[in-house]
């Protein structure tokens, strides 16, 4: 009957978006990575004008990023024997068979995804610095170290901010003479970042 058929199908359906579900939030890290890439990028332009990325690019960028990654984790085919005397060559279904791709465990799902992570990670940056002035390398290699961290949890996004603001006190203390190999238009800052808990002990 037709209704029956509709139930059949409207439960695999269901069945299909659950495992599509699935599948895309394992994939997220690798997203994430990707979008917090990308958006570095886009602020670029505040640094200089002359800094100007599209989405289309990134995509190829991504894409390569993806393929780098399939291909190396790739199973090697093993090499076919020859047929001894007497004996039949396998089948062509046979062979399709043992070239189908194993199901993927939760171990190899987890590889694969920081796989993708590091290679997205490191394909966007390779493709944003080839495109930057040699004065703001090192810079953008910062702001993405930091970013990731802060994504990660392991660092505070409000130490951060105190670490490359210019948080300098309006009255900075007398620098003493144990730490006057700071320069003294500096002093102020290290002052400021002392405030923070985390470089409480700076000055000691």
């Amino acid at each position: 009957m037709l209704s029956v058929e509709i139930s059949e199908k409207v439960e695999i359906a269901k069945e299909t978006q659950a495992q599509i579900y699935d599948a895309s939030e394992a994939y997220r890290p690798a997203a994430n990575r990707g979008a917090l890439v990308f958006f570095l990028m886009n602020e670029l332009n505040l640094i200089h004008s002359f800094y100007r990325f599209s989405l289309d690019s990134f995509i190829i960028v991504v894409k390569r990023a993806i393929d780098i990654v399939a291909e190396a984790m790739k199973p090697k085919k093993p090499e076919r024997e020859e047929p001894e005397e007497g004996e039949e060559e396998p089948a062509p279904e046979e062979e399709e068979e043992e070239e189908e791709e194993a199901e993927m465990t939760p171990r190899t799902l987890k590889k694969r995804v920081e796989a993708l992570t590091d290679s997205i990670t490191f394909q966007a940056f390779s493709y944003t610095r080839r495109g930057t002035f040699e004065r703001h390398k090192l810079l953008v290699a910062t702001m993405l170290c930091l970013r990731i961290q802060i994504r990660k949890g392991a660092l505070n996004e409000t130490e951060v901010a105190v670490l490359i603001n210019n948080s300098s006190p309006a009255e900075a203390p007398n620098q003493p003479e144990n730490l006057r190999m700071i320069p003294e238009q500096l002093w102020p800052m290290v002052c400021g970042l002392s405030k923070v808990k985390v470089f409480e002990d700076l000055l000691k």
